[in-house]
């Protein structure tokens, strides 16, 4: 396990400096970290959260969108329509509910399908370990700038503290 804030450390330190999205139990320590430090901009629609990072993106930020995978769904329009459509880099930091089929009934489907949506919107993803985070966020600022657009870190449970 990784501490939220040495998640968060590494984010900035890879050069991310916008921070959204919707909460999720899974990274309460980064978006506690990130509120308290004034960095992040609270969302309740995942869509939405989509839109303030492509606002920022273009404002030569580097955005970080948190969602559950469930709000993967959510945005799929605005990702589709917008980020992807208008080459508008964010890094997607997506928790990975019903990870291995265990998790409430309601994150079982979407648990089991969230890498399939990524590769049929074409968004490439790593998952998340411990041991790694800190190649997989150098993976995602590399291609973040060679692609100039959305790429995505699926977080399965137990990964961060």
């Amino acid at each position: 396990m990784i501490a939220g804030a040495e998640f968060c450390r590494l984010l900035v330190e890879s050069g991310f400096d916008f921070f959204t999205g919707v909460p999720c139990s899974l990274v309460k320590s980064v978006i506690a970290l990130l509120e308290e430090q004034g960095g992040y901009v609270p969302e309740t629609r995942e869509d939405a959260a989509v839109g303030l990072a492509a606002g920022a993106a273009m404002a030569g930020k580097r955005p970080v969108v948190i969602m559950q995978n469930s709000g993967l769904g959510v945005c799929l329009n605005a990702l589709a329509s917008l980020s992807l459509l208008y080459r508008l880099p964010c890094l997607l930091l997506i928790t990975w509910r019903g990870y291995q089929g265990k998790d409430a009934p309601e994150h079982l489907l979407m648990g089991e399908i969230s890498p399939a949506v990524l590769e049929t919107l074409r968004i490439p993803y790593q998952v998340l370990a411990a041991e790694t985070v800190a190649e997989s966020l150098r993976w995602a600022r590399d291609t973040v700038q060679q692609r100039s657009t959305p790429v995505a870190l699926l977080l399965p449970p137990g990964v961060i503290r």
